[in-house]
C-alpha cells in the first residue's frame, strides 16, 4: 500500500521527540512498533497506519523511519510478528498454569486464543492479513517471512494435542494437522463473534464442540 492510497488521519501533533543517545537505535524501532500499534488500536484500521501517521505520533520526521523500515509493509510486519509473539506467551502462560489434565489444558487453550482475539480485535485482524500484505515483488516482503508467522502458537497447540494422543484421551493420528485444522476453526469462530451481531448460538459452548470434534476426544 502506498503512502498515497489512503489519507492520513488527523492525529494531533507529537512533541518533538529527543533524538536518542548513541547505541539506543533500538529504541526508536520499538517506539515506532508502539506507535503502529496504538494506531490500530485508536482507529481498527491498518490503513491508517502510514509512514507519516506513524512518525507523526513518534515526534520524527518520515525518513528517520527508513533507518529501522524500508516501507510500510515492513512496519506493518514486525507489528504482526510482534503480536504473534503476543499470542503465543499468552498461550505458553495458560498451558503452563492450566489442569494437569491435558484435555482440560487443550480446552483452556482454545478459550484463551478466542480471548486473545476478543481482547485485540484490531491488531488480532491485522495478524491474519488484509491490504497491509501486499503482493510480493511488491514490497520488501519475502514469502518466507509470511510463511512462518504465527508457527510457535500453533506448535503450542500441536503439543497440547499430542500429550491428549499420549494421555489416550484422543484418536487424532496426526497432530500437527489436527493443529492448524483447530487453529483455523477457532480463528472462524473468533471471526463470527466480531462480526455477528445477533446469531442463534446454540447452549452448549461452541468452542468446546469444535475442540471435542477436532481433536478428537474421546
Amino acid at each position: 500500500m502506498n503512502e498515497t492510497d489512503v489519507p492520513s488521519p488527523e492525529t494531533p501533533p507529537q512533541a518533538t521527540r529527543v533524538r536518542n543517545r548513541r547505541g539506543e537505535g533500538g529504541r526508536l524501532r520499538e517506539d515506532i512498533l508502539d506507535a503502529a500499534s496504538a494506531l490500530l488500536d485508536e482507529t481498527g484500521d491498518e490503513r491508517a497506519v502510514t509512514l507519516r501517521s506513524v512518525a507523526r505520533k513518534v515526534g520524527i520526521a518520515a525518513p528517520s523511519i527508513y533507518r529501522h523500515f524500508s516501507d510500510q509493509p515492513a512496519i506493518m510486519l514486525a507489528v504482526v510478528e510482534r503480536e504473534f509473539a503476543a499470542l503465543a506467551d499468552h498461550l505458553r502462560d495458560v498451558a503452563e498454569n492450566a489442569a494437569a489434565d491435558p484435555r482440560e489444558r487443550l480446552y483452556a487453550l482454545g478459550h484463551a486464543y478466542l480471548r486473545y482475539a476478543q481482547d485485540h480485535p484490531g491488531r488480532y485482524r491485522t495478524m491474519f492479513g488484509g491490504l497491509w500484505m501486499p503482493t510480493l515483488g511488491g514490497s520488501s516482503l519475502t514469502e518466507e517471512q509470511l510463511t512462518g508467522l504465527g508457527a510457535s502458537a500453533i506448535r503450542i497447540l500441536a503439543d497440547a494435542l499430542a500429550d491428549c494422543v499420549a494421555a489416550g484421551e484422543s484418536t487424532v493420528t496426526d497432530p500437527e494437522l489436527d493443529a492448524v485444522t483447530l487453529w483455523i476453526a477457532m480463528h472462524g469462530l473468533a471471526h463470527q463473534y466480531t462480526v455477528i451481531r445477533v446469531f442463534p448460538w446454540p447452549a452448549q459452548s461452541v468452542a468446546d464442540a469444535i475442540i471435542a470434534r477436532v481433536a478428537k476426544l474421546n
